[in-house]
């Protein structure tokens, strides 16, 4: 399973998160709709010279729709990813990844054969020193650029139909966050309509598998970008929790002494910028 692949994991919708990989974002791969870009390893598409993977149809589910969605072709996300590609990358055995470049989550190796064990831990047991580090490097993907993808801009028909890519770049940290908008957000009828009476990723079977999916997603980017090959998101153990312990300036951020909606001054996080959207586009507060 690959970033661009991976997705709602329901019923009605299949596999989308709205990322594109930045080699098939463009005239040429959307046109022919076949996104199976070469592995660096030996030049072939999706590593097939090197038995990875190789470039196949995709395969769709044939499950009727729920009644939850009383809607057929009209949102991107329908059939994902068939409305922008109906060939992309087949990854066989341990690998993964939109071009077979990358190992299964829990395997290593050059040829992602090694079993690799990562433990995530309570973040009121982190030391000092891993706690900063582990906020470094939130800060650090916050202001890294993402080499592998960017995110679309516009819906396939504000593209024409592939021949006016609209896709911009965008940092490894807000990659997550447009990926969880894309998968929540509600669905586009076309105008100002929308209709907002299901969320996909939250109200629907896939909730526990897909957020489990996006935070090994999330850990993997981090891994890479800082080379923490052993880099694991701390977990807040909350099911007895009275109120947010973890929202003071020494973890994710307190509250603002004058405006609630606001971070502390103080938090680590106060300058961030956070990205929201304009229909499909995108913007900041």
């Amino acid at each position: 399973m690959s970033l661009f692949a991976m997705g709602f994991l329901l019923v009605i919708l299949q596999p989308s998160t709205g990322q594109f990989p930045r080699a098939c974002a463009n005239t040429q791969s959307l046109l022919r709709k076949e996104c199976c870009p070469p592995w660096d390893g030996d030049g072939s598409p999706c590593g097939e010279l090197s038995s990875r993977g190789s470039c196949q149809n995709i395969l769709l589910s044939q499950a009727p729709l729920g009644p939850q969605f009383p809607f057929s072709g009209v949102d991107d996300r329908e059939d994902w990813p068939s409305v922008f590609f109906n060939r992309t990358c087949k990854c066989e055995g341990n690998f993964m990844g939109f071009n077979c470049g990358e190992c299964k989550f829990g395997f290593a190796g050059l040829n992602c054969t090694e079993r690799r064990l990562r433990m995530r831990r309570n973040i009121f047991q982190l030391t000092t020193s891993e706690k900063d580090k582990f906020l470094a490097y939130l800060n650090l993907a916050k202001n890294t650029p993402s080499e592998d993808y960017v995110i679309a801009t516009g819906t396939y028909t504000q593209m024409n139909n592939g021949s006016n890519p609209m896709f911009r770049n965008i940092n490894v940290y807000d990659l997550f966050v447009w990926m969880h908008y894309y998968a929540s957000r509600d669905t586009l009828l076309g105008g100002s309509n929308v209709w907002r009476d299901i969320d996909f990723a939250h109200e629907a079977p896939g909730f526990l598998p897909w957020h489990r999916v996006f935070l090994l997603m999330w850990e993997r980017e981090i891994q890479k970008i800082t080379g923490d090959e052993n880099f694991t998101i701390p977990y807040w153990d909350w099911r007895d929790a009275e109120d947010c312990v973890v929202c003071t300036d020494e973890y994710m951020g307190g509250r603002h002494p004058t405006n609630p909606n606001l971070l502390s001054p103080a938090s680590f996080f106060f300058s961030w910028q956070v990205r929201t959207v304009q229909g499909e586009g995108e913007g900041k507060r």
